[in-house]
């Protein structure tokens, strides 16, 4: 196995602050692995068959994508739609179609979904009938385990109480809110259309209702968030009483609102890798001061009734199937991205037809790129996780990588440390690229018919 030992890209720089300095940027959002796209011609037959046989028995998660968002905040990628009332209904009509066809097909009875997930976008931008209708269809019409997590995300702003109880009586059972932080001026200048008391104090007020986990995005790295701004936000995430909540990095500005802005003098530059990773940990010996219960690097609940199963299973290990316009998802070995642009996506439901926009077979070594997403997410990689004999042949990475401060082997597990924890996703994404690689060459697949493939998880913007 050729691990490159001698590329810094791979093992990361030697450094007596590997947290700060062990790599230059983070490579991206989320891991991924290598794929083969279908022909063209040959999507609809190749998913029409993929969605017609059972397959195998494992973990399913649904994803919902509801493409709308009142305004696009500076620093999103997702921004698709301005909402209108009259847009939101024309595609509220063509999900509605898409759900009921893919609920009936063979593949989707077959099991049990463990966790569905609305995202967006701005999922609550619907009204509040049709976020009901929209739970109940999910319960009347898809196989679902008693405990599926059913989460809704959203932006506190016009996220009413009527829009709220109807979610609980649609049978949604945890919500998911994009905060990102509390201090308006940080807030404003990224386009969040709520100050900050106002989102603490709609927080505590859902979470009094006590009737389904709330939990939130916070966002290190903006422009104006100092430090200090940084602590405040961690301290009002226990002030809100929140059940959860996901610490994201702000990762590359390119292309985005926020890169004109900055380069227009009208913001200034958002933290440097350095100070996200300082950042990082605050927020990391900040949980562990209070006694927040960890779920993965990025993640913490706050008791027993936030489990993250969407998060934990559709980054690693399960099938998701995609609804809506700019949905993605993979489903009996073949991952799709549906159209983003709606009159293609509502055409290819009217037409009786998959709305991908592009298809892939997966990898052949899909699941053991899945267990190292897994492994890399939870912070530690057990060598039987690997094929037998695959963590030995490692070995030589992986003791430049403790060197180098990043992790630390000991007796058949890989523990990140917390400089390993903040590059965790450019780790796994090292492992996969190397691993992958070796497998192309054993199996001669050409170089042209391999392309990388990131799976995204959708979170609130």
């Amino acid at each position: 196995m050729n691990l490159e030992l001698n590329n810094t890209e791979i093992t990361g720089k030697h450094t007596p602050d590997p947290l700060r300095f062990a790599f230059n940027k983070k490579k991206g959002p989320h891991a991924g692995g290598m794929a083969k796209p279908v022909p063209h011609e040959h999507t609809q037959s190749t998913l029409s068959t993929a969605y017609s046989a059972k397959g195998e028995k494992g973990p399913r998660c649904l994803y919902i994508h509801i493409p709308f968002c009142r305004v696009r905040c500076t620093y999103c990628n997702f921004f698709q739609y301005a909402s209108s009332s009259q847009l939101i209904d024309r595609y509220f009509d063509a999900l509605k179609k898409e759900l009921l066809w893919k609920a009936s097909l063979p593949w989707t009875q077959a099991y049990p979904f463990q966790a569905v997930y609305i995202g967006g976008g701005t999922p609550t931008d619907l009204t509040a009938k049709q976020i009901q209708q929209l739970g109940k269809m999910i319960h009347d019409h898809f196989p679902l385990t008693p405990d599926c997590e059913i989460t809704l995300e959203g932006r506190i702003n016009r996220f009413d109480d009527q829009k709220f109880e109807s979610a609980l009586a649609g049978g949604i059972n945890r919500f998911s809110f994009g905060v990102q932080s509390f201090d308006s001026k940080v807030r404003r200048s990224a386009k969040r259309l709520n100050d900050g008391d106002e989102v603490l104090q709609r927080l505590q007020h859902f979470v009094s209702y006590d009737s389904a986990p709330i939990v939130i995005d916070l966002l290190y790295g903006l422009p104006h968030q100092t430090l200090d701004v940084w602590a405040e936000d961690l301290n009002l995430y226990l002030e809100s009483g929140a059940h959860g909540v996901d610490l994201y990095q702000l990762i590359e500005m390119q292309n985005l609102p926020m890169e004109r802005l900055v380069k227009q003098g009208k913001l200034p530059f958002p933290a440097n890798t350095q100070v996200k990773a300082q950042m990082y940990k605050m927020g990391v010996e900040f949980m562990a001061q209070h006694h927040q219960r960890r779920l993965s690097v990025n993640h913490w609940s706050s008791d027993n009734r936030e489990r993250s199963i969407y998060n934990s299973l559709a980054k690693t290990c399960a099938q998701v199937l995609p609804l809506g316009a700019g949905a993605g998802g993979t489903v009996n070995g073949i991952s799709t991205m549906q159209y983003r642009d709606m009159d293609k996506y509502i055409e290819a439901g009217s037409n009786n037809q998959f709305a991908a926009a592009m298809a892939f077979f997966s990898a052949p070594n899909a699941a053991l790129i899945n267990g190292i997403k897994a492994a890399f997410d939870r912070g530690v990689l057990s060598a039987t996780a690997l094929p037998q004999g695959v963590f030995e042949q490692l070995r030589p990475l992986f003791d430049i990588w403790q060197r180098n401060g990043l992790v630390d082997v000991q007796q058949g597990y890989l523990s990140l440390t917390l400089a390993g924890q903040f590059w965790s996703v450019t780790l796994a994404q090292n492992l996969i690229w190397l691993m992958s690689n070796n497998l192309v060459s054993e199996h001669h697949v050409p170089d042209e018919q391999v392309v990388i493939h990131n799976n995204k998880t959708h979170t609130a913007a």
